[in-house]
């Protein structure tokens, strides 16, 4: 059983938490902050986080379960759990179900509009892993799934979905973007042989990096924009500047004839960067809020 569990952890990535979780409590700690004047409270806090688990798991589950027949071809995927026959799709299945009624369990607790909003974040559970399929923008739209959750968690607290909560959104979406483009680099002869469109595939690697920094120049705009608008403190602002630094260092290390840190660039980096942000965000708004 334990050993079973392992395998469905590995197959979600769980260590990958890290790129979105802390983007969504960002999302509630801004939209409570913003709207009401105050941090979220622990209750919301803990139903946040387990809509995160359910939505994140859901879709983990869903990706592996469509793209199994590639996954299996692709030598950098084929060790994977349902191509290697450690899992079965049925179980698969199952796990996907249940992911999505924990999803729905925890939207329930939060707000009205979080729960009519919920049918809009399942279709782009779904949605996002066709999307290589036909457009080489999956990368826009999974960053726009991604997304969500910074959304989510602001609408979760506010019941609201304001111009700040866009912005938000937009910085996330381009953010998440720039880096699963990095990511396709590495996989571009394989999806050019296999007729699956990405940006690497259709533009060709130095272009796709070249892309990939345009995106992150929307991301770090973004996130200036949010420091102004949502009239944010210091501490805000050298968490931006850590980001951007940290933006800037991963398309340094990442050569077109070079990605021999590419997972790097696409973890170690990203996790790093939403942690950063999460971070100096709480301390902006906890100092503001005891002052």
């Amino acid at each position: 059983m334990f050993k079973k569990i392992k395998i469905f952890l590995e197959m979600i990535k769980v260590e990958h938490t890290l790129f979105a979780l802390p983007f969504a409590f960002m999302g509630a700690m801004l939209g409570s902050y913003v709207v009401f004047g105050h941090l979220p409270t622990w209750q919301q806090v803990v139903w946040i986080l387990v809509a995160m688990v359910g939505a994140r798991s859901a879709a983990m589950g869903l990706n592996r379960l469509i793209d199994r027949t590639f996954d299996g071809k692709n030598p950098r995927t084929m060790m994977r759990a349902i191509p290697a026959g450690l899992l079965r799709s049925g179980e698969v299945v199952i796990f996907i179900v249940i992911s999505l009624v924990v999803f729905f369990w925890a939207v329930t607790e939060l707000s009205p509009l979080a729960l009519r909003l919920l049918p809009i974040a399942v279709f782009m559970l779904i949605f996002y892993s066709f999307t290589k399929r036909f457009t080489w923008l999956c990368h826009v739209v999974l960053g726009m799934t991604i997304a969500l959750a910074p959304l989510g968690g602001w609408v979760a607290v506010t019941g609201t979905v304001t111009w700040t909560a866009i912005v938000f959104f937009v910085a996330i979406t381009f953010w998440t973007a720039g880096f699963d483009v990095i990511y396709a680099c590495d996989d571009e002869e394989f999806d050019r042989k296999e007729g699956l469109h990405s940006i690497p595939s259709r533009f060709g690697i130095p272009r796709a990096l070249k892309i990939a920094q345009g995106f992150h120049v929307i991301t770090a705009i973004g996130l200036i924009s949010l420091f102004f608008i949502a009239h944010l403190g210091l501490w805000y602002a050298a968490g931006v500047v850590i980001a951007c630094a940290i933006l800037f260092y991963q398309h340094y290390i990442v050569k077109p004839k070079d990605l021999s840190r590419l997972q790097t660039a696409f973890f170690t980096m990203n996790g790093a960067l939403s942690i950063i942000m999460f971070a100096f965000t709480l301390i902006d708004l906890a100092v503001k809020q005891w002052l």
